[in-house]
């Protein structure tokens, strides 16, 4: 599939060029108090968006930097997913590109250069990890789950929305993580390595591409409410599909 191949080799470019500036001082920015942009997000951008308009100029566009133009469908790209880790030489941090077409993610790929990790999803197609089939795992209790979590940037103005879910979901798990990386929470998702995600705040771009991969993987997506999820909602509840209803139960509870 042209698609997916060419985003694999956009997120591969965009990954290694992210590596390059690794132990750089690099310029940082503040687009809010607690939500940085460098130099190197605004780099790889640049770069996937070079890619897609030379291989596919008919195509639309939707970056988080700003970069944006009109086609046939739309790529949604994150160019630097978990800048605050970057930024701090915390090795947790992706590219994701995806494909919308007709209101559909088509492709997905999400690349962790630290570990040369390249997950990929086509629609119908299922996941894969380096060209090796995945899926998620097969924990059916919540007591036993590994989830994971992220915290919006503005969490300083609505802790109330946060930190008392997230409370919860710490007294029901075996474990809870927080990593920094949506679209690497939902392939982690996707790889069995997490049973189950929540989280509020998110951008599109942020599990575009992570909700394909961790769909195609077996997964289940929704918002908080049971919802079938689109990455333009505000909120999403990801799992294996065998602990989702219980998280409902607990994200029930707290509301």
């Amino acid at each position: 599939m042209k698609e997916l191949e060419i985003a694999k080799r956009a997120a591969l470019e965009a990954g290694r060029l992210l590596l390059s500036y690794m132990g750089e001082l690099i310029n940082i920015q503040y687009k809010g108090v607690r939500d940085p942009v460098s130099e190197a997000d605004k780099a790889s951008e640049a770069l996937i968006a070079s890619i897609i308009r030379e291989e596919l100029p008919d195509h639309g566009f939707l970056a988080e930097e700003k970069t944006q133009w009109e086609g046939r469908g739309r790529w949604i790209v994150d160019p630097l997913d978990g800048t605050v880790n970057f930024a701090h030489g915390y090795p947790s941090f992706s590219v994701s590109i995806a494909y919308e077409l007709e209101g559909r993610m088509t492709v997905g790929v999400v690349y962790d250069p630290c570990r040369d990790e390249m997950f990929s999803a086509a629609e119908g197609m299922g996941t894969k990890l380096n060209e090796k089939p995945i899926k998620v795992s097969e924990t059916s209790e919540l007591i036993r789950s590994l989830l994971v979590t992220g915290f919006p940037y503005d969490i300083d103005q609505r802790p109330e929305q946060v930190l008392p879910l997230f409370n919860r979901f710490v007294l029901a798990a075996q474990g809870v993580r927080r990593d920094g990386s949506a679209a690497l929470d939902l392939c982690y998702l996707a790889a069995g390595r997490f049973d189950g995600y929540w989280e509020r705040g998110l951008k599109p771009w942020d599990t575009a591409a992570g909700m394909l991969i961790l769909k195609e993987a077996g997964g289940t997506v929704t918002n908080f409410e049971g919802a079938d999820y689109n990455p333009f909602m505000d909120e999403i509840l990801a799992s294996n599909g065998k602990v989702h209803g219980e998280m409902q139960k607990i994200i029930k509870a707290e509301s």
